[in-house]
């Protein structure tokens, strides 16, 4: 539709509303909106999505969470000290031994667009491989979180920690159990993870 169009609002002709699918091909991409992308994606790979418009949301959506499981009196796994005052008024058992926990709860660096993944680091698991973490992970996170790609996050985790890095930065992407594995999903760890998003823009 010409410019002269949308300024005085005349009517548009079916000729000026190409649909999608009659697109060239050599025309570029629509490109969606990092969130929407990212939601796309993270469901995609298996992961449980839950948008909160603000911490009452996020606190009624983990006890819900606790209360499907029937973690409510099941200890956590938590290296983030952020969390404890987020959510003192859960009273958490929380534990640093792997073995006794039920679930990780914890937040993360970023989240990653254009694959779906979760951004983490040693500030949220320690030393930690993600194949000695408990399968079922809980993840508190922001929207403005987003990030594009991985080199954004990477870039972003670089000056927000200037003075130290932190070590032991990698992904978590696949959130199902995958049944065939293959070359590609060699080595990764898959994770039953729910993810709590609160709106912060």
């Amino acid at each position: 539709m010409s410019l002269f169009r949308k300024i005085f609002g005349l009517k548009s002709t079916p000729e000026d509303n190409i649909k999608s699918e009659q697109r060239g091909k050599y025309m570029p991409e629509i490109k969606l909106p990092v969130d929407e992308q990212f939601t796309i994606n993270f469901k995609a790979n298996g992961g449980k999505f839950l948008y909160c418009e603000n911490m009452q949301e996020v606190q009624n959506s983990l006890n819900s969470i606790l209360l499907e499981n029937n973690w409510r009196n099941d200890m956590v796994l938590m290296f983030d000290a952020r969390l404890d005052q987020l959510f003192k008024d859960f009273k958490l058992d929380k534990t640093k031994r792997i073995s006794e926990s039920s679930f990780f709860f914890s937040t993360c660096e970023y989240l990653i667009s254009d694959d779906g993944s979760l951004l983490i680091s040693s500030n949220q698991i320690a030393e930690k491989k993600l194949k000695e973490l408990p399968d079922n992970f809980v993840i508190y996170a922001t929207t403005s979180q987003f990030v594009q790609n991985i080199g954004e996050g990477l870039r972003g985790i670089k000056g927000k920690n200037r003075d130290k890095i932190p070590t032991n930065i990698t992904t978590i992407k696949h959130f199902k159990t995958i049944e065939d594995k293959d070359f590609l999903t060699y080595g990764s760890s898959s994770k039953n993870l729910y993810l709590l998003l609160l709106e912060d823009l």
